[in-house]
């Protein structure tokens, strides 16, 4: 990691550009895979199964090629031991009616490591701005010759250097984690799958105002979707201290929410609802080769499905502002902190947040009446929306049957869950158990 050196800078490539406020959309982790998986799951013992399989299966646009993509499609059913998917968020802007700018930057890289006993799950957000040395990029047209990278710089440019392919490339290299498996969801995908979702309730605790993305909101919960989802996720300077660290862990509000939405019963026992996130986030994702395929995102998302939510956790890679020469305005990684985050990774180790949410976000001083509040409406949705496929008729013999007593089975004792490692201070984040309110920022502070 630390061996390369940056170009000269007549060969460095256009990096972020600070004129204007770059998005970051939610580049939902389990939006694409779970929510495509469950679609499929659920409406599969009714007569709309071949439809709905082929729908999504068409939306499925043509993949791109990883160097460590694996072998075997998986059949049907949890896949086997763990998995790395690389979530990338670009900035274009096409098919949304916004105006491009300029080239395209990876502006999200969320890395999402499945333990490899299925038992926890744990996304890590890389800034934007964080500095690193970039991989050489594959070699995409055979001709022998890297497509790009090799410097130093901030993150968000590999992207333009040499596509999905460089961007997983350089945070293998940044991780030592082999990555198989990427997704890349632009504007139009946030915005859709926004909207397909029904929306996500957010917490807002101090007022937030954002005249570059034209977020203007009060305290109190706010339900977000489409256009209004994408602003809040952009917003910058309207949380925390203004900076890009602060947007992450804004941004983790709504995925917490939005992660505990879609376990919900409300969500995940209705159909067509899965089936419209899925069409939404195919319809509008670049994905590996090794991810294109519906049996494999089924495959993954059973593996994610039972997951309790204080398992499944959002960090930020650790990082202070700050650096040296011409990246002094830029994100510097505290490598320490990283070296701990991804040995306990590596080890499939669940992890545990020690060092607070972050400066764009605080605990919900209300988090337990609404988490009782939450519980009590998914069971009671739970209890009253049985799927069709899962009702039987009943008949006179299996009344009879029922009636009849049964032997007792003898309880099977739970596995006890794996130790939690707790991270350095300097890493943020929380779970998706975790009840948060964005720390808003006003005009009058910026």
């Amino acid at each position: 990691m630390n061996g390369s050196t940056s170009r000269p800078s007549s060969r460095r490539r256009p990096v972020a550009r600070h004129g204007r406020l770059r998005p970051r959309g939610p580049v939902t982790f389990v939006v694409s895979i779970l929510a495509s998986a469950l679609a499929v799951v659920l409406v599969s013992a009714s007569s709309v199964a071949a439809i709905a399989v082929w729908d999504v299966s068409r939306t499925v646009h043509e993949g791109v090629t990883l160097a460590n993509e694996p072998e075997v499609i998986p059949s049907i059913g949890e896949i086997e031991g763990g998995v790395n998917i690389l979530l990338v968020g670009s900035d274009s802007r096409a098919n949304t009616g916004l105006e491009e700018d300029g080239g395209v930057l990876n502006d999200v890289n969320m890395l999402l490591h499945i333990s490899a006993d299925h038992t926890s799950a744990t996304a890590v957000s890389i800034p934007r701005d964080m500095v690193f040395p970039m991989a050489d990029c594959p070699d995409s047209n055979g001709d022998g010759q890297s497509d790009g990278g090799g410097w130093t710089g901030p993150i968000n440019a590999v992207m333009n250097e040499g596509g999905l392919p460089c961007v997983v490339a350089t945070v293998e290299q940044v991780t030592g984690m082999a990555i198989p498996y990427a997704a890349l969801v632009d504007f139009a995908g946030v915005i859709q799958m926004a909207d397909a979702i029904g929306g996500v309730d957010v917490c807002v605790a101090e007022t937030i105002e954002d005249q570059y993305t034209g977020t203007f909101l009060d305290p109190g919960i706010h339900t977000l979707s489409g256009a209004e989802a994408l602003a809040f996720l952009r917003t910058r300077h309207g949380v925390g201290d203004g900076s890009d660290l602060g947007r992450i862990s804004n941004q983790q509000v709504f995925l917490s929410s939005l992660v505990r939405k879609l376990k919900s019963s409300e969500t995940l026992t209705n159909p067509v609802k899965l089936y419209r996130i899925a069409k939404a986030a195919l319809g509008n994702m670049q994905l590996s080769n090794s991810l294109n395929n519906v049996d494999t995102m089924v495959s993954i998302g059973m593996a994610l499905r039972n997951i309790p939510l204080d398992s499944v956790v959002f960090v930020q890679y650790p990082g202070s502002t700050g650096g040296d020469g011409v990246y002094t305005a830029k994100v510097q990684p505290i490598q320490w902190a990283a070296d701990e985050l991804f040995a306990a990774l590596m080890a499939d180790q669940p992890v545990a947040v020690s060092g607070g949410t972050g400066v764009g976000s605080a605990v919900d001083p209300n988090a337990e009446a609404q988490r009782a509040a939450d519980e009590a409406a998914a069971a009671a949705t739970k209890a009253s929306a049985t799927p069709l496929s899962q009702k039987k008729p009943t008949t006179s013999a299996s009344a009879s049957a029922s009636a009849m007593p049964t032997a007792t089975p003898t309880p099977t004792a739970a596995a006890p869950a794996p130790a939690k490692v707790q991270l350095p201070s300097d890493i943020h984040g929380q779970s998706a158990n975790d009840y948060t309110c964005s720390k808003g920022r006003t005009l009058n502070d910026q």
